[in-house]
């Protein structure tokens, strides 16, 4: 029977002096059991094992037999040598083997990443925020590199699959490379479909992947814990920077978030190390991220327009100019968060800051003078037109006419018939002295014509008879100066 002072002796022996479990036993004269008893409780507990250099790559040796289950040892092997592995090809060996033929059903892994292997995204939301007549989301994009826990955050407006595609594109610019697997919840912007562990991705999302080269992966249904990281990155953006952050246009809180990535979040403890910041772990990981590829993915929003009658299209609750020459054409719509521009095929014919607001008209001043200039043009055509282009004062005219009760139409349609009979010059000298007595009604301006021919000795003028033509009645002849024909007829000089 081990006695409490016996139990003691072995555990001091054991701990302090570092016996082994048999010269205890064949000193004290008790069998090994009871020594192990001793030391380890009621039951035998095999001592601790020495860490493995495999240990920090299991999680991805596991995850590339479940894709790959044929995929044999050495390729195995000189994939984690690739990624900093340093032991040896017996060790990568017994491990696989528990991996292939597990004791229990399901392993459970502790999550450990290495350098340059793995990120995590997934959107937050912050609430609404009204921009003019508009209430809008405000968004947050979060990417977080596994290892450094380095992270990257863009806000938006919106949700959309540009957006999305845009968040990746400014981390993968901030961290001056990219992860190799990329670990995403069954957001929509990711995940099309899916039916047990077949996947549909989102056809932008694979356009993405294969332009930086790294693989998308789902999480596992119900196991949001494997995208842990970036859901305490998201917990950790809330009550370190979000909370009481005074700001006032979209592009200011950006400033303000990635001032505070570099000056703040990067400067905090590294989880794995106590003793150093996530900066100089981020420093270490950078050369280990594939590279940047030369150009970057153009995420820009494509949206199909016209216009049939006005000189502007509709997006995104606002209307955006265009020439007069493209309206009733198809045109495209490529949209940013900060522009909008419009192409007729390969041509752009507008350009806009993009707004958020809701109801605003954006426009071009180039484009409305351009509109008026063809409505001026066009003004000839109406008889309002032809009488405003020859006698410029009859609309200071036809406006006082108005005011006192006047027919406009009658008005433009008896100063017509004055202006074929008198000529211009005598209807503008007529019109003006109406004005200026203030008795601006076409009688009183045929009584002044009538008057100023009476006073120089002249005839009123026969009246055209156009009942045999009537097609003539709508005919605009511009009339000329009497000098002109005067000229025409006096005989050449002999210069």
């Amino acid at each position: 029977m081990l006695t409490p002072e016996l139990v003691a002796r072995i555990r001091h022996l054991f701990y302090a002096e570092h016996w082994k479990v048999g010269t205890i036993a064949a000193e004290l004269g008790v069998h090994h059991t009871s020594v192990f008893r001793a030391i380890y409780g009621a039951e035998r507990r095999p001592p601790p094992q020495r860490p493995s250099p495999v240990d920090a790559y299991v999680e991805f040796l596991h995850q590339t037999l479940q894709e790959h289950p044929r995929l044999v040892v050495p390729r195995l092997y000189e994939m984690i040598r690739a990624r900093g592995y340093t032991g040896t090809l017996r060790q990568v060996t017994r491990r696989v083997a528990r991996l292939r033929h597990p004791r229990s059903k399901e392993a459970f892994l502790k999550l450990r990443t290495f350098p340059g292997e793995q990120g995590q995204v997934d959107w937050a939301h912050f609430g609404h925020i009204l921009v003019g007549r508009a209430k809008r989301p405000l968004m947050a994009f979060v990417m977080t590199l596994s290892y450094s826990r380095a992270l990257h955050v863009e806000f938006f407006f919106d949700q959309i699959q540009e957006s999305f595609l845009l968040g990746h594109v400014r981390s993968f610019a901030e961290f001056e490379g990219v992860p190799r697997v990329i670990l995403y919840d069954n957001l929509r912007s990711a995940v099309l479909e899916r039916c047990g562990q077949a996947v549909h991705f989102n056809p932008r999302l694979i356009e993405l992947s294969a332009h930086y080269h790294f693989q998308p992966r789902p999480c596992r249904v119900r196991r949001g814990n494997e995208k842990g990281r970036v859901e305490r990155a998201i917990r950790y953006l809330r009550e370190s920077f979000f909370a009481a952050r005074p700001f006032t246009t979209l592009e200011d809180l950006n400033e303000k978030v990635h001032a505070w990535e570099r000056s703040v979040a990067r400067q905090r403890s590294w989880p794995e190390d106590l003793t150093r910041t996530v900066e100089e772990v981020l420093a270490e990981e950078r050369p280990l991220l594939l590279p940047l590829p030369q150009h970057p993915f153009d995420s820009t929003l494509l949206v199909p327009v016209s216009s049939s009658k006005t000189i502007y299209v509709r997006f995104d609750r606002n209307d955006y100019s265009i020439p007069p020459e493209a309206v009733g054409h198809s045109l495209s719509l490529l949209a940013t968060d900060t522009r909008v521009r419009i192409l007729q095929g390969q041509a752009e014919v507008a350009s806009h800051e993009r707004c958020f607001g809701a109801g605003r008209r954006i426009e071009d001043p180039s484009h409305v003078e351009a509109l008026l200039k063809q409505k001026r043009q066009a003004l000839g055509q109406t008889p309002s037109a032809r009488l405003l282009t020859a006698v410029p004062q009859a609309e200071e005219f036809l406006h006082e006419a108005f005011q006192r009760g006047e027919s406009a139409g009658s008005q433009v349609n008896q100063l017509l018939s004055l202006l074929s009979q008198y000529g211009a010059p005598e209807l503008r000298a007529a019109i003006g002295e109406a004005i200026n007595r203030q008795t601006p009604r076409a009688s009183s301006v045929a009584y002044l014509l009538q008057k100023r021919r009476r006073m120089r000795g002249q005839s009123a003028p026969l009246p055209v008879d156009l009942s045999r033509r009537p097609d003539l009645a709508d005919v605009s002849v511009t009339p000329h100066e009497a000098e002109t024909y005067d000229e025409l007829s006096d005989p050449p000089s002999d210069d």
